[in-house]
Formats: C-alpha cells, structure tokens, sequence
C-alpha cells in the first residue's frame, strides 16, 4: 500500500492533537476519514463539523463498511491506545495494514523539506511560531502542530505549493525518530517520559539520535544551555540560540517590557532584527520567538519578513492562554504538566502581576510522571501563593499504588494546599479582587474553563 492508493484511513485515536492534524491532511487529499475516540472533546466536534465520521465505542460493529476492504484502508492507532482495544484488535486480525501515527507522519513528510522542532517543553509554541512565520512569508508551509494555532483556530495548516513543512517532532515513544529533517531544533531535555525511556541518559540518546536523521548539509539549532553534547558522524550545520547569551548564534538583545508583552532586537549570524514586537506574553515567549526565528532565518524568510511578522502571532490556545484579564482578576489557562514548564510559566505571571495574589489549580499527569517528579512539582508549585490539586489524569496508565495527588502536595511548603474534584473547582475557588488564577495540566482540566471563566466574569 502506498499513500495514492489510500482511499480510506481509520484514526484509533482520532481526538488527539496530533492525530487530528494528520487526520485532516488525509482529507484534504480527497480520502475518506472516520476513527474513534474516548469521549467527545472539543477536537472531535471540529472534526465532526469538517465532515469526518467519529465513534467513541470501540465496538467493532460500529466500524463503517467502508473500511472493511484491508486492500484500500489504512488504520493509523496513537500509542496510547490500549492492546485491548476491540477494533484495533478487528484490524490485526484481519490483515488490515495498521500503522502509528509517528510512523505515517515520517512518510508523509519526506517528500517535503521537514522543519522538526523537538524538546521536552516548548515545542509546541515554537512550531506554531515556526509555521506562522513560515506561512505569512513568501516560502509558505504545510504544518502539522501540536496545538491549536489562535491565528488559523486550526493545528494543520495546507499549502500546496510550499516545499517546506514544519512539524512539532514529538520524542514520546521515540516517535521523532521516524522524521526526516532538513533544519531541527532542541528546544529542552529535561526529563520526561520515564516510562518509555528509564532515565536521562537513555533520554539523551535519542535526541542524539534524532540529530543523526538530519539530512546532509542540513541545519540544527539547539539551545544554548542544554546539559549535553553533541557529536555528529553526518554533515550538518550547528547553530545555538538563547534568550540573552551572547555567546550564542541567535539571541534577543535589549529586552524591553511594557507592562504587558515584550520587545526586543534579534541578533542573527552577521546582521540584526530591531524592534521585533511580542504579540503574547511572557518573557519564555521570548526565547520561543529567538528559537522559531532562527529556523526560519535559516530556510529562507527574510529579516524584513521576520519583523513583520512575529507582531501579528496570536498564540496558542491552553499555552498562556489569558481568559479574563481585568485590574481586579485574572485568568489564564495553561497546558504545563512538567515541573519546568510550571516553574517558567508562574515565573512569567508573577513578573506580569507582581501585586497580585496567585492561586494555581493543577491536574497532574500521568501516575508515572507524579511519581518521578513529585519533589520537583512540588518546588515548582510552591511558587503559588495557593494551590489547588485534582486528582490525576491518568490517560494511558493504569493507577500505581500509593501515588495520588496527595504526593504533591504532602511536599509543598510554606503555601496553603486544597484538594477538590475537578469538575467542582468553579465552585471551590473563591473569587476576591487582586488575584491571578491559573488553571495548568495536560489531562482534561481545560473542560472546566468555561465555567471557572464564568464565574469569575460573573463575581468579578
């Protein structure tokens, strides 16, 4: 089976934020697309919306007759995606050519020129920064992203006459190693992900491995500061990029804040970007912006382009993600589900308001990543002046005994720690001027933001 002689594609999976974007690739193209998913969510009633069929049983009688000719379907499961699973099983055993996502992704980017952008934190924001510099530009992109792009209220974007495709280059399961890339990016490798890789070392060595799938005379950047380093056997380009270090190759120089969002000029390899204007906030956004436009430095947009640009990005939703912003209150909603992403993301709201009370809400993720990371969640939360924890949000994992959210919080010092269902925190939190209130969690705590939104809009 090739990708011309697919007529139909079924997505186990199809809700996530990564099967998704392929999944709208596929119907671009003219294929027929349905799949399955858990429970309904805000993805999948946009794919309802677009036209593609979607169950939430795995009950193999529910699978359109469409898709019962093994010759002409191609079945594409995400890994989270239990050996259970009963329609998944239906395909294995009758002869279907069934595929992982991270796998279908490596074949559908080969023929373009990959821009991969990989990290344990960051990836997503640069990406979507990457593709929006990309496709305002002359160059152009397709792009397959790990979120929804604000700008586009989409996570694929099409353009049929772009060489160039950005792709958020995910190492969970290894699956980045099925890319192809001509210009990567490092953005962090802190670690994560302990389940599939045991320890740091091993974590490394894929993203080592990762650098090795750089085509020829093709380019990395990689931040600064990252704990390792790199010995390459292929030929390729090596370029560093930081917030402010001026030994790297690409850094942002005369940091300006003005309340609210950033400035700053970009020093790049023999020239300079003045006045490059933030669109969102947050001083990591910065050195999201130095990571994205250095990628695009590199493939070809120009620096008059870049200053352009970069103004009109509008974010990502659940990244910093600001619901109510008001002297009084405020909200943000943010996806940090590891304790570097939390430490950065509270240290960027108590520099935007630093006199006013901050109360974070925190659905961990993942029995395993609680318990490798417990004593760091906790220092990272600390920084609250209040904390609210729900329970886990298991995903993939079956419960591990003895590790609850109570882990945490048994560890936080010196702020108050509450727990609460996470279907009742508008109800729990209490509303008071002065205060910053932050939902964070990669699990399914954004469902509440409607009504924690709500009433704060109501009692504010």
């Amino acid at each position: 089976m090739t990708l011309n002689n697919i007529k139909n594609l079924f997505f186990i999976g199809i809700g996530g934020i990564g099967m998704s974007a392929i999944a709208r690739f596929f119907k671009s193209k003219g294929v027929f697309v349905a799949g399955y998913d858990l429970t309904p969510s805000v993805i999948t009633d946009s794919l309802q919306n677009e036209g593609i069929e979607i169950v939430f049983s795995d009950d193999e009688n529910l699978i359109n007759n469409k898709f019962r000719n093994n010759e002409t379907t191609l079945v594409i499961y995400t890994p989270a995606i239990p050996a259970t699973h009963r329609q998944l099983n239906y395909f294995r055993n009758n002869n279907f050519n069934v595929m992982k996502r991270s796998e279908i992704l490596g074949i559908i980017t080969q023929k373009f020129n990959a821009v991969c952008i990989a990290g344990t934190h960051g990836k997503t924001t640069i990406s979507t920064m990457t593709a929006f510099l990309f496709k305002e530009s002359t160059i152009g992109c397709t792009a397959f992203l790990g979120g929804i792009s604000k700008n586009y209220q989409t996570n694929f974007l099409l353009d049929k006459e772009s060489k160039f495709v950005v792709v958020e280059a995910d190492e969970f399961d290894r699956s980045f190693l099925t890319l192809t890339p001509l210009v990567a990016l490092i953005s962090s490798v802190d670690p994560d992900h302990l389940d599939i890789y045991e320890n740091k070392e091993n974590l490394h060595n894929a993203f080592k491995t990762f650098t090795q799938k750089i085509k020829p005379n093709g380019c990395l950047v990689i931040k600064k500061e990252l704990p390792f380093e790199l010995n390459f056997d292929n030929e390729i380009n090596k370029f560093t990029y930081s917030l402010n270090d001026k030994t790297a190759d690409f850094y942002a120089h005369n940091i300006k804040f003005d309340g609210k969002n950033y400035c700053f000029d970009l020093i790049v390899p023999k020239n300079e970007i003045k006045d490059i204007r933030m669109g969102v906030p947050g001083l990591l956004n910065v050195e999201n912006a130095v990571g994205a436009c250095a990628l695009a430095f590199l493939s070809g947009v120009s620096v008059e382009e870049i200053q352009k640009i970069m103004p009109r990005f509008k974010g990502i939703a659940r990244r910093f993600d600001i619901h109510v912003d008001t002297p009084q209150l405020t909200y943000i909603d943010d996806y940090a589900h590891h304790p570097e992403e939390i430490k950065a993301a509270l240290n960027s709201v108590k520099q935007m308001f630093p006199n006013k009370r901050m109360i974070v809400m925190f659905q961990p993720h993942l029995f395993s990543r609680t318990r490798d990371f417990c004593i760091d969640f906790a220092k990272s939360l600390s920084m609250a002046d209040e904390l609210i924890l729900t329970d886990i949000y298991p995903a993939r994992e079956l419960p591990i005994e003895g590790i609850t959210s109570k882990s945490i919080g048994d560890l936080v010092t010196k702020i108050p720690v509450f727990y609460c269902k996470k279907e009742n925190l508008a109800d729990f939190i209490q509303v008071k001027s002065n205060q910053v209130f932050i939902t964070m969690g990669a699990g399914d705590i954004d469902r509440e933001v409607y009504k924690i939104k709500n009433k704060l809009v109501v009692s504010g």
